[in-house]
């Protein structure tokens, strides 16, 4: 059957598809491409440019503000704050802040970091700019140290940053006084320096000040310079008037320090950076000798200390070292004896040392030195004795001195004080001496000698009668004939002393004859010489003799 809706007998062909090869890659992906790389170029670039991120402790965050705040050195940019948060105990604050690029080498231990606002003391006037800009973190960058990301923010601006040309030196004083942070230091009325910090020592018995002295003002500063509290006015009160002393205004209100360099017998030598030296409370006591290194010891008396007086001086030969601390009485109810403890303090600063000075600083090696020394001296005789100071008023003092022929004594190291030895006064060595030798007296038999000195006496006395005897008898009989012996010895005396005479004057004659230009000097040089010449003709005969004996009977031939 054929289909009625198909009028053609036969379908037409269906065309061939025929298919172009294309390339796969299209400009359009170059879009992305670009994109990414530049992405990539971006990170890379932002990341490299990134400096260090570090974090900073502070105690509080007033005046920080994330994304804002800002780290400044010299009022340039050092950085950012990128985050702020509590630590977990809530006691501060932990700043996290981004650096600039090459600051990596600064992030020492030594770099500090503060908080710069605007602050107003009695010393000075800072970080007023901040009013208008806003506090920033102050940066005070080091080099040198161990490396590290964490620190510790100081709650007050640093007194002397480390770009500041000087020397650092250190003051121990008895006590603070009106002195703080940024008090200046003056030489000469001029302000050369100041304080940076202080803090109680460790034994608790000095304050340890810490002081810069500015360049070139630090080349002042020797081993022998004296350092005293400058703080409020001295008032001297004499003859010419009243005398105010102070070293300026500020240092009235803040207080100050003040040095001089004298002319004495110590060194003069540049100070060392961190050398240590004693502060002084005011000017006047540097003449008088102010000293903060002591030591205490106990010393024991036996006899009467009346006139003794807490701050009474311990001098040695003359020079005085210390003084009294205490006095007190001591009653043993054992043996019912007493004794009185004298507390004295000896001040080691005052002694000047030849060779290795003690190390102050170390309590340990001090107290190893200090044993040593004193244990040689009380071998040599060191002893203290109470003597008299003044003999108007009775008033006493402690003398130290050596005694070479002193029994052996040691010094006995206790807690809480070591004991020296002492001896007596010398009024008690005399009243020892004295009642030693009334108690010998009382043991001689003195009855006994009485006895024997009377009948001694009555003996003596018929001695001297019998000598008068026997003196009358010499003056009656022995005196004429002696005397008449006595006229012979004279006329005896007086023909010696004739014939001396005459003796005498013939040595002067027989001097004088035979004197070497005298006649008789002569005529026995002539004489001698005729005695010699007879002597060769005689021994001229003899010789001849000896050779003709025949000449005796023949006589000599011609």
């Amino acid at each position: 059957m054929n289909d009625p809706h198909n009028d053609n007998p036969a379908a037409a062909p269906l065309p061939e598809v025929i298919l172009e090869q294309r390339s796969r890659f299209s400009l359009v992906w170059l879009i992305p491409l670009v994109a990414l790389a530049i992405g990539a170029w971006l990170a890379y670039k932002t990341y490299s440019e990134q400096g260090p991120t570090i974090t900073i402790t502070f105690r509080t965050a007033d005046g920080l503000e994330a994304g804002k705040t800002k780290l400044k050195y010299k009022d340039v940019e050092f950085g950012q704050v990128s985050s702020i948060k509590l630590t977990e105990d809530l006691s501060r604050v932990i700043v996290t802040a981004k650096l600039i690029k090459d600051t990596e080498q600064y992030l020492t231990e030594k770099t500090r970091f503060w908080v710069e606002r605007a602050r107003v003391s009695a010393g000075r006037v800072s970080g007023l700019g901040t009013l208008f800009a806003g506090a920033y973190i102050a940066v005070d960058p080091v080099a040198t140290g161990q490396r590290t990301d964490t620190f510790t923010g100081l709650e007050t601006p640093p007194a002397v940053t480390t770009d500041q040309m000087g020397s650092r030196f250190t003051l121990r004083a008895a006590e603070l006084g009106s002195l703080d942070v940024g008090s200046p230091v003056y030489f000469r009325a001029i302000k050369v320096g100041q304080v940076t910090s202080y803090r109680l020592s460790e034994n608790g018995q000095t304050v340890e000040i810490k002081i810069f002295v500015n360049a070139p003002y630090d080349q002042l500063v020797r081993t022998n310079t004296y350092f005293w509290n400058a703080s409020g006015f001295d008032v001297t009160l004499d003859a010419n008037g009243v005398k105010v002393d102070t070293a300026s205004v500020v240092s009235l209100m803040i207080g100050g320090l003040a040095f001089e360099t004298p002319i004495n017998l110590e060194s003069r030598q540049l100070a060392e950076e961190g050398a240590i030296f004693q502060l002084h409370p005011n000017r006047q006591s540097v003449q008088e000798g102010s000293y903060i290194h002591k030591s205490h010891w106990l010393l024991h008396f036996t006899g009467s200390v009346r006139g003794l007086t807490i701050g009474a001086p311990v001098e040695y030969r003359g020079i005085r070292i210390g003084q009294v601390i205490d006095v007190k009485l001591e009653f043993d109810l054992n043996d019912f004896t007493a004794r009185i403890p004298v507390l004295i303090e000896i001040e080691a600063d005052r002694f000047q040392w030849i060779g290795a000075s003690p190390d102050y600083d170390n309590e340990q090696i001090f107290k190893q030195f200090q044993k040593n020394l004193w244990d040689q001296l009380i071998a040599k005789g060191l002893r203290a004795q109470l003597k008299t100071g003044n003999l108007l008023t009775g008033a006493l003092f402690i003398d130290l001195d050596v005694y070479p022929g002193s029994p052996p004594r040691t010094i006995v190291w206790k807690e809480p004080y070591p004991e020296l030895p002492t001896v007596p006064t010398s009024l008690e060595e005399i009243r020892n001496v004295l009642t030693k030798f009334l108690e010998k007296l009382q043991r001689l038999p003195l009855e006994q000698i009485g006895t024997d000195l009377q009948q001694s006496l009555t003996a003596l006395r018929q001695t001297a009668i019998e000598a008068s005897k026997l003196t009358h008898q010499l003056n009656t009989r022995a005196l004429p004939e002696a005397t008449a012996r006595l006229k012979q010895l004279q006329t005896t005396l007086e023909t010696a002393d004739k014939a001396l005479t005459t003796a005498e004057k013939t040595l002067g004659t027989a001097e004088k004859s035979l004197a070497a230009d005298s006649p008789l000097q002569r005529e026995v040089q002539r004489m001698l010489k005729e005695l010699s010449a007879a002597a060769r003709s005689f021994r001229l005969l003899t010789d001849y003799l000896e050779r003709h004996p025949e000449a005796l009977i023949q006589g000599k031939t011609r």
